[in-house]
């Protein structure tokens, strides 16, 4: 094979020693199905990912539970709360190129743009990955003009007590997270993991707007390109994520949504194949190509039926172990609406459920972590987990 060839074929080997350790138990045989974690609590053995337990517990846009999202306060209280890798950074780009830290591009559900005045021409309708979206768009605003916003909750019915840190902190560069992860880690004598995603990826580049490159660029910069770095990259996009495979070292991670859904990347290609596709052993052989690991939506780990309630767990956690990948699915949440049927109590929007009892049956699956708005809790339901 050619040098290019054998190169990449090593590095992803290198990336899929670290994150594949995480689905490999004493005796070296792939784990699957319920009891994973009972032996002890199996941990990721791979160089650098070493420190981090199984299941792993990734603070959802930092502790989105308690604080708006993706927002320093947030991710510093994942952080504060015992999170073992924090999400900070669904990237999108602004209109001079630099990459911030927002749930979509649109932002009026998550910042005070409405609010000012000099921002109300801006309003606009695009078609966001074929679905016209009225807002206001990061692409639109320079760095300068964003960093006149602030922060505000994102779903204020569930989440109220949120609101009371609306207009607090402002929104973040991707390369401030970065400074961020380094003081972090020194000011706690342990090195912090961030988790960042590339946003509607296949939207960007059509407005000449490249995600991977920007972001390839800063991680360079800040050595942290390496398959050994604490920067696990992930995205709904399987082509953002061979993009990247080529740029950078990290570990990667293709996120997948509903079963019928196609990643946005296909739809404009023409590639007919499903999520469901993706996923059956062939799909995830594929994957493990060109990624280390999965993070699928939990749907796809334990289907709901009519009512919302749990039924049996598909073969997703055995088949991806087979193929070497690691599996994050998101996200759990604490508040009623976003848990199964079966362990919700009450009816109130912002009332909490048995979430305990909903993280029994996840980890009982097999999964190697979890994203979670709400890391003490992901925490404490591991501990009583691993205690069988």
């Amino acid at each position: 094979m050619g040098t290019q060839e054998s190169n990449e074929q090593q590095r992803g080997t290198g990336r899929r020693a670290l994150l594949g350790a995480a689905v490999l138990g004493a005796t070296g045989t792939v784990l699957g199905l319920p009891g994973t974690a009972q032996a002890g609590g199996a941990r990721h053995t791979g160089r650098g990912l070493g420190s981090l337990p199984v299941p792993t517990v990734i603070g959802h846009r930092g502790a989105s539970g308690y604080r708006p999202e993706h927002t320093f306060g947030s991710y510093q209280m994942a952080l504060d709360l015992g999170a073992d890798i924090v999400e900070a950074g669904d990237l999108v780009p602004t209109k001079d190129g630099h990459l911030v830290c927002r749930h979509e591009p649109e932002i009026g559900g998550t910042t005070d743009v409405a609010d000012h005045p000099e921002f109300a021409g801006r309003r606009t309708t695009k078609v966001l990955d074929g679905v016209p979206t009225t807002g206001w768009f990061t692409e639109d605003f320079t760095l300068a003009e964003l960093k006149t916003l602030r922060a505000v909750e994102r779903i204020p019915a569930n989440r109220p007590h949120n609101t009371l840190y609306d207009g607090r902190w402002e929104i973040p560069t991707f390369e401030e997270v970065l400074r961020w992860q380094d003081e972090q880690t020194r000011r706690r004598g342990k090195q912090v993991w961030i988790y960042p995603e590339t946003k509607h990826p296949t939207y960007f580049r059509k407005l000449g707007l490249g995600l991977e490159e920007r972001l390839a660029q800063l991680l360079r910069k800040h050595g942290k390109d390496k398959r050994d770095s604490p920067v696990i990259l992930q995205s709904f996009e399987p082509t953002s994520i061979q993009r990247l495979d080529k740029l950078v070292g990290n570990p990667l991670v293709v996120l997948l949504s509903g079963a019928t859904s196609r990643p946005w990347d296909f739809v404009e290609t023409g590639d007919p194949r499903t999520v469901a596709d993706l996923v059956t052993p062939k799909g995830l052989r594929e994957i493990a190509s060109y990624a280390q690991g999965i993070g699928p939506t939990l749907d796809l780990v334990v289907p709901k039926d009519a009512s919302g309630r749990l039924t049996t767990p598909t073969s997703l956690v055995k088949d991806a172990h087979a193929a070497g990948l690691i599996l994050h699915p998101y996200t759990m949440r604490n508040e009623n609406p976003f848990l199964p049927a079966e362990f919700r109590k009450g009816t109130d929007a912002d009332g909490y459920g048995d979430v305990f009892g909903a993280y029994r049956a996840y980890f009982a699956t097999g999964i190697d972590g979890v994203f979670t708005d709400n890391p003490d809790t992901g925490l404490l339901a591991r501990q009583d987990f691993l205690k069988g």
